[in-house]
Parts: C-alpha cells; structure tokens; sequence
C-alpha cells in the first residue's frame, strides 16, 4: 500500500516547484510513505527524509521510475547493503541523465509529434480520430509510469540497465524525422488556395534563413517577432 500511495504521489512532484530546491518538496513529499514503510526507527527515518529535501529536478514522465528506484535504494540501505554516502552522487547521476533523455525524447519529440498529429487531424475534420489519439497517448503513458514503478521497486538501479536497450535517444531522433513530415502535411493543408510553388518555395526559404540567423546567434528572436509582425499588418492592409 505504501508503494501505491508513493506511485499516487508521483503525480505531484512538480507542484511544489521552487526556484531554490527545484523538486525536491514535490519529490520528497512522494518518497514519504515509502520511507515510512522502510524506517520503522524515527531517527532512521528522519535521516531518510533529510536525504531528498534537497535540490532534485528531472523529466515528470520519470518521477515514478526515480521514486521506485530510490526506494530499493533505501530497502539495501536500510539492510545494510548500500553505502550512505553514495547516495547523493547515484540520485544526482540518475536523475539529470534521465532528464536530458527525457526533455529530447518526450518534451523534444513525443509531445510535439502528439501535437502536431492532433492539429493535422482536426485540419482534416477527423476530431473523433484526433480525440482517440490523444486518449491513446494518455493510456500509453500511464501505462508507462506503472510498468517503469514497477521495474525500478523489483529491480532497482539494474534497470537503468535494460532501459539502455531501449535505445530511447534513437527513437526520438526518428520521431522528429516524423514530426517534420506531419509538418510538411499541416503546411500542405493550410497553403492557400491560388498560390503558386514560387511562393511557397520563397517562404520556405525565408523560414530557413530565419531559423538558421536565430540558430547562429546573428539575429535575436525577438527581433524576428518584431519584422514578423511588421511584415503581417503590411500584407493584411496593402494586399
């Protein structure tokens, strides 16, 4: 029971962000009955919750994997099978890599490849299509979280062994390969009926130079907004 009121808790990891500890409130909050369960000695316990009231930050599509396997961390600690001091290098290591794997794969791919999949379909009056995809995707990540729980509670840091097989980074690059066709749709369902392949190739390249001046740092965004804009309320008026 203390492992699923843990899970529950993994939810609201993010809810306590501060800019000082990042997630440790939310991610200490989570960890709480579990340690709970583990340390039946208050000054253990004590001990315990000191050890993830400090700065903690990492992907929330993550949070039930890092809280299960930082409680069978705790479970070989409190055996005796797990050095203490460890600890804090094995939560830093663990939590910033699976950060970088999940802003590029989850934030960096599968959300905007969910969003642009669902913006083509409305385009395309598939709303019953574009709602199924987005109850699909949500079900797939729940089911995500439990089974990724469940490995790191029975596994515990081995499995950061077999997620390494996954080969997650190769997948999000795929994915993006996939994010930039959806584009490609979305542009071709919204080119305005009239307009020859001049224009498009014209404003593909516009978009090019542009991106490619931000990317380099020869021109700051804003300045790109600010011409955007310019440029807009030109052709409204004047075309």
């Amino acid at each position: 029971m203390a492992c699923v009121r843990s899970f529950l808790r993994s939810y609201f990891v993010g809810a306590g962000f501060n800019t000082r500890g990042l997630q440790n409130i939310g991610f200490s909050y989570a960890m709480q009955p579990g340690l709970e369960a583990i340390y039946k000695n208050p000054e253990d316990l004590s001990k315990a919750r000191r050890r993830y009231v400090k700065h903690y930050n990492s992907h929330p599509f993550w949070g039930p994997l890092l809280i299960a396997i930082f409680l069978s961390i705790e479970m070989q600690i409190e055996a005796g099978n797990f050095p203490v001091a460890l600890l804090d290098k094995v939560k830093n290591t663990t939590s910033y890599t699976l950060s970088a794997i999940g802003d590029s794969v989850f934030a960096g791919s599968a959300l905007i490849f969910w969003a642009l999949a669902t913006v083509s379909l409305l385009l395309a009056g598939l709303q019953t299509q574009a709602l199924l995809l987005g109850f699909t995707s949500l079900v797939g990540l729940q089911v995500f979280k439990v089974y990724t729980f469940w490995a790191g509670i029975n596994k515990g840091l081995s499995f950061l062994d077999e997620l390494k097989k996954w080969s997650l980074i190769n997948w999000g690059e795929r994915l993006k390969f996939g994010n930039a066709v959806v584009l490609l749709v979305i542009w071709a369902q919204l080119w305005p009926e009239g307009a020859n392949m001049f224009q498009w190739y014209g404003g593909a390249a516009t978009l090019g130079l542009l991106g490619w001046l931000i990317g380099t740092g020869k021109i700051s965004r804003e300045i790109v907004a600010v011409l955007f804009v310019v440029v807009s309320l030109f052709i409204i008026k004047f075309i």
